[in-house]
């Protein structure tokens, strides 16, 4: 696709990136069979294809709009057409440029600039803890809307006290430790019974996607910078004297930000070379698997029934990591299955998207859990928090868990002994 840039995009990083990017789209429209929001409002503009050519009108000099920002806001940014592009289009960080750039040039009304800055500010909030545990004691009383967002208080278990030589690091992540803090401590158990020891640099805060997608870009670079400061000594060592061997991400939302930050902190001097070694180190829970299955085969007691397992987009999409959940699983003794039809697309969560674009993301969870019920599963199992809260709102007595809780439970006290 031929573009000629406007004066003030021309010389610049992004521009540049954006041009490149745009250089590689032929616009076949294969990313349109793919993409939810296409399958769902049948207009062009609500399609890859037609939010790249958004992009690159604004950025040859046209003026955007309110409706600019609304087809770009209705993204989710899952990353699908990547997978289905024949010719590599970086659809994702092509719409992270478009978003900054347009929200510069169009203001958003009262209401909506104020719920995104509490989004924003409030998930990574040291508040939002007190508040979310607020909101669970006063569930029962809270209007399903509210209650759909605040999960049953769930207790996290004991975290393992043992040393091992093999360390990895984990990122809480700004949610997780009070919405689910049982993924985390299920997460040290296993790992623990197979020889890992989990450390938690207190310092580590947000990964940096919620402002960064929100397009508090600047916000989101910070908390990637302090993150990087706060994880630095574990990973200058080397894992022979007490360093870690990776950095572990059992969010894949988390894990496909994490992962991105080679790319973008390229620019910056100071961080530059220290974010592509932690890009570098990044790993996805599900990545360690080949390992845990020959060290806790023997231990593990795995339940009977279907585990319906729905892989996150930023998993299968955003990461390229497709099948390994469900593969090493099976090694394990459960019969996990994923859903005989669009088990590809996503399920609305998207991070803030829920919130944002109800109107969407609830039609799309229906669709998911739609699809994941007809597997008449005990238990829908999947690798990222905020598609499991979402798809929690919507399943009614079967529980939704990540993988590793499943694993934790199947292993018991006596196979983590």
């Amino acid at each position: 696709m031929q573009t000629e840039l406007a004066p003030e995009f021309r010389d610049t990083d992004e521009g540049r990136e954006a041009e490149a990017i745009l250089r590689k789209c032929v616009h076949c429209g294969f990313c349109t069979a793919t993409c939810p929001t296409y399958q769902l409002l049948g207009d062009e503009l609500d399609g890859p294809r037609g939010r790249i050519y958004l992009i690159k009108q604004v950025l040859e000099g046209k003026a955007p709009t309110r409706s600019t920002q609304l087809h770009l806001d209705r993204c989710l940014t899952c990353c699908n057409c990547e997978s289905t592009c024949p010719s590599g289009v970086q659809y994702g960080n092509l719409v992270d440029i478009g978003r900054r750039i347009v929200d510069e040039k169009v203001p958003r009304p009262a209401m909506e600039s104020a719920t995104r800055w509490l989004l924003k500010e409030g998930l990574p909030s040291p508040l939002f803890g007190p508040a979310m545990k607020l909101g669970q004691s006063v569930r029962g009383l809270l209007p399903e809307a509210l209650k759909a967002k605040v999960p049953a208080k769930q207790e996290a278990g004991a975290w393992p006290t043992a040393t091992h030589a093999r360390k990895v690091l984990m990122l809480a992540g700004c949610v997780q430790p009070s919405m689910m803090p049982n993924i985390n401590s299920a997460t040290a158990r296993v790992l623990d019974a197979a020889g890992i020891q989990v450390v938690i640099a207190k310092e580590a805060g947000c990964c940096g996607a919620v402002k960064f997608h929100l397009n508090d870009q600047e916000g989101g670079k910070a908390q990637m910078r302090a993150n990087i400061d706060a994880w630095w000594p574990q990973v200058e060592r080397h894992p022979d004297e007490g360093g870690v061997e990776a950095i572990v991400m059992n969010a894949s939302g988390c894990g496909v930000t994490v992962r991105e930050y080679g790319h973008i902190l390229q620019h910056d001097a100071a961080y530059a070379a220290k974010a592509a070694r932690i890009s570098e180190l990044t790993r996805d829970l599900s990545e360690l698997l080949p390992d845990l299955v020959p060290a806790l085969k023997a231990r593990v007691r795995a339940p009977a029934g279907v585990v319906a397992y729905h892989p996150p987009c930023t998993l299968q999409h955003g990461q390229k990591l497709r099948g390994g959940v469900e593969t090493h699983l099976r090694a394990l003794g459960f019969d996990v299955r994923v859903a005989m039809n669009e088990a590809h697309l996503c399920c609305g969560s998207a991070g803030t998207y829920s919130v944002l674009q109800p109107e969407l993301a609830y039609p799309l969870r229906d669709r998911k859990l739609g699809h994941l019920k007809q597997l008449q599963p005990t238990t829908i199992a999947s690798a990222n928090i905020g598609c499991i809260t979402h798809l929690q709102s919507g399943s009614g007595d079967t529980p939704v868990r990540h993988w590793v809780e499943l694993l934790d439970a199947a292993l018991g006290a006596q196979g983590r002994a």
